[in-house]
């Protein structure tokens, strides 16, 4: 793997830990990365166990991509990260995350497709900032939130409200808080349990109760995460500065 990205297995588990020495930002090179690491898991048909550095899960998306204006490539970070969400909400494993700490897009994308997500208390925010700092939400993360998330956190969270992790998980984006000594042991702890199932019955009924959601994100990727649509959004931009 890349000094990005780990991927260490064992038994029936494969831990994919993020850590760029800072907040984990999701980079083109970042996300690239992930995905790799997901074809690996993949071919192992092992159970993922993902992670982050302590107190960051990941501060989202490269905001000095989007600063640069170059369309090939933020259309090439939004592409990656939307085909990552996607990949993982039907992903043929079950897929563990282990949230130490702060969650902004697109680490709280990840949140809202893993299966089964712990988090720890603390003085973290999680969630959907992009309204707060004058982008517009995309559509594929918008169905992603509606499909996880309770129908009031969606509402504020959309709009640019952070939540803490005890609203996380009242709200959808995680489902229970441990200790933060014990978050990686209790996440393998649960991703073992995991390997237990069936894992056809596991994925096929996954992918069935998340159908429409699915459909709608892919959807919604394949007609708005194209290159055309930031070459036209970066030309409108230049026009109106």
């Amino acid at each position: 793997m890349s000094q990005l990205v780990s991927y260490e297995k064992s038994g029936s588990v494969a831990a994919i830990g993020m850590d760029d020495g800072k907040v984990n930002v999701m980079s083109p090179a970042m996300l690239r990365a992930l995905h790799d690491a997901f074809d690996r898991a993949e071919r192992d048909r092992a159970i993922v166990l993902l992670h982050g550095r302590s107190g960051i899960f990941s501060a989202g998306f490269d905001l000095k991509v989007f600063a640069r204006g170059d369309a090939e490539e933020i259309y090439s970070m939004l592409k990656l990260g939307s085909e990552l969400a996607a990949r993982i909400l039907s992903f043929p494993t079950p897929v563990v995350a282990a949230c130490a700490g702060t969650a902004f897009p697109m680490g709280a994308f990840l949140l809202l497709a893993s299966d089964l997500r712990l988090g720890v208390d603390g003085p973290y925010k999680l969630g959907l900032n992009e309204v707060a700092i004058g982008i517009v939400v995309p559509h594929f993360a918008v169905e992603l939130a509606r499909h996880r998330l309770t129908p009031p956190c969606f509402q504020k969270t959309v709009l640019g409200e952070m939540v803490t992790p005890a609203d996380a998980v009242a709200g959808g984006f995680l489902d229970r808080l441990v200790d933060p000594a014990e978050l990686l042991s209790a996440a393998r702890a649960a991703a073992e349990a995991l390997a237990k199932l069936d894992l056809h019955a596991h994925v096929e009924t996954k992918r069935r109760v998340r159908a429409p959601a699915i459909a709608a994100i892919r959807a919604a990727i394949d007609a708005e995460i194209t290159l055309e649509t930031y070459r036209t959004m970066t030309v409108q931009r230049a026009a109106s500065a």
